[in-house]
């Protein structure tokens, strides 16, 4: 192996997505009794830096195949769910900005964070991935992200995807209730639930998604959709429903 390539050094943890694009899967944490199993996005940018989405669980191991890709740079919480591993992270790479939504920076004082996400995408990252706040919702805001070259959009709960197999039998009758069990994965039932009278916001965030043309959906939580995302993304927001005229 030529230990200076590395996409074949990372190759073990570090799952190739396209041109300069990878997934890495991470432990499996609990969430309302669920299993969850967790999942970051890698992005190498123009600069070299790398862009680290929803970072999960990190050991040694883990550290020097990231450190074979580049230098981290950029730390993202995607929302206020996302934040269990950025102090590892953020102990890992001082050096490395680290960027929120409002809510996770005003849940987690203990943490420094350079500044908010916003519906811009940074000038660093902005020439690769474009970006928007998903809002509408009291219960939670996320920030959603398009990488142009490989077409894929990243989310982190916007949609969950959970394998059936993966779930014990109560456990997979809870999470198909919730809506989130593939193949037919969609935004939580409470999240969802939490956007009655303001719908409309929301209907103009899915057509801003979808003018981009995802072909590809990297989730968190779930298998991953690797074509037609697009399509998809249309059928898992059916709950939508169009606005009616008056």
């Amino acid at each position: 192996m030529n230990t200076s390539d590395p996409h074949s050094a990372a190759s073990e943890r570090l799952i190739p997505f396209g041109s300069g694009l990878w997934v890495v899967e991470g432990e499996t944490v609990s969430f309302y009794t669920l299993p969850y199993p967790t999942r970051m996005v890698i992005v190498r940018l123009e600069d070299g830096s790398l862009w680290i989405h929803s970072p999960i669980a990190l050991d040694d191991s883990l550290q020097e195949q990231v450190d074979r890709l580049g230098q981290v740079a950029w730390l993202i919480a995607p929302n206020h769910l996302h934040h269990l591993f950025i102090e590892q992270w953020q102990q890992a790479y001082p050096n490395a900005a680290s960027y929120g939504t409002p809510e996770v920076i005003a849940k987690r004082h203990d943490l420094h964070f350079n500044a908010p996400l916003t519906d811009t995408a940074h000038p660093t990252w902005s020439p690769q991935l474009d970006q928007l706040l998903f809002t509408g919702s009291p219960a939670m805001t996320e920030t959603i992200f398009f990488h142009r070259q490989t077409r894929t959009l990243i989310v982190s709960d916007l949609i969950e995807n959970l394998t059936p197999e993966s779930l014990p039998p109560l456990k997979r009758w809870l999470a198909r209730a919730g809506g989130v069990v593939a193949p037919n994965g969609r935004m939580p039932l409470d999240w969802r639930l939490s956007f009655i009278g303001h719908r409309n916001e929301a209907r103009q965030h899915l057509r801003r998604i979808l003018a981009w043309q995802p072909e590809q959906l990297i989730m968190a939580h779930g298998e991953i959709i690797h074509s037609e995302a697009r399509a998809f993304l249309e059928h898992s927001f059916r709950w939508l429903a169009p606005e009616k005229s008056s």
